[in-house]
């Protein structure tokens, strides 16, 4: 239903009924309308990655060594080598192992992985209490928009209150800015001795989060789900995200 109907709706309500139990219909929709935004709010983040992946996976690579290769100019600090322990232990887990000191690897593993920012700009609308604007709008609301708590300043304390009675929620258009993040992550394996490429994958997602540190071990879970999946084919991997673990 559109805001402009809802509003219909409501106005076709406050017509009908006495002014009293309309405005306990209002206060129920308002307490209903916080609740339900509480609960939004309560939900956990999840992220959604678009992962493609191009393979000639062969059938005998269980237990095959690999090793971790890099270019001259990529940094080799110890935020790289902590990114190499989340694929290291994805790689185990698909059933190989890593060449020990000295021994020549059967697969070279590379990696690279950014965050890039951007400011989008959107008009939406929604629905705003019809009393803002005016010199009754008190100090103490929380928001414009219909559905703010904990309501007017002047004694009222539901969003669909004024100094004269119940107010009308109307349509109105609002800009709102936000800063969105794109994380990648580009992995590929090769075999060392043919010089052949044998897995290339690569992860993207957006969202608020842009600490690479915090979003890069569901990158990699991601580019492992279902290893080695469907060639060329795209697919959309989501995971419960917690800034906390790893």
């Amino acid at each position: 239903m559109q805001p402009k109907e809802i509003c219909e709706n409501l106005g076709f309500v406050r017509n009908r009924v006495p002014k009293r139990l309309y405005q306990k219909i209002m206060r129920v929709i308002a307490c209903l309308f916080t609740a339900f935004c509480l609960l939004l709010s309560g939900c956990a983040t999840r992220i959604r990655s678009e992962v493609t992946a191009f393979h000639q996976w062969p059938a005998n690579t269980a237990g095959k060594t690999f090793a971790f290769t890099q270019k001259d100019s990529e940094p080799a600090g110890l935020e790289r080598r902590s990114y190499e322990d989340l694929i290291r232990a994805e790689l185990i887990r698909a059933g190989l192992r890593e060449a020990e000191g000295g021994q020549n690897p059967a697969l070279a593993v590379s990696f690279s992985a950014f965050v890039a920012t951007r400011d989008v700009r959107v008009i939406e609308t929604v629905l705003v209490d019809s009393w803002y604007g005016t010199p009754w709008y008190g100090p103490g609301y929380y928001s414009p928009y219909w559905g703010g708590w904990p309501g007017y300043g002047y004694p009222y304390a539901n969003p669909f209150y004024g100094p004269f009675g119940a107010g009308m929620p109307v349509a109105r258009e609002q800009e709102r800015r936000y800063t969105l993040h794109t994380r990648e992550l580009k992995l590929a394996i090769n075999d060392t001795s043919a010089g052949q490429a044998l897995y290339e994958v690569t992860v993207r997602s957006e969202g608020k989060e842009g600490n690479l540190a915090k979003v890069m071990p569901y990158l990699v879970r991601s580019a492992f789900a279902d290893f080695p999946g469907k060639s060329g084919t795209p697919r959309v991997v989501e995971m419960k995200f917690d800034p906390a673990k790893k």
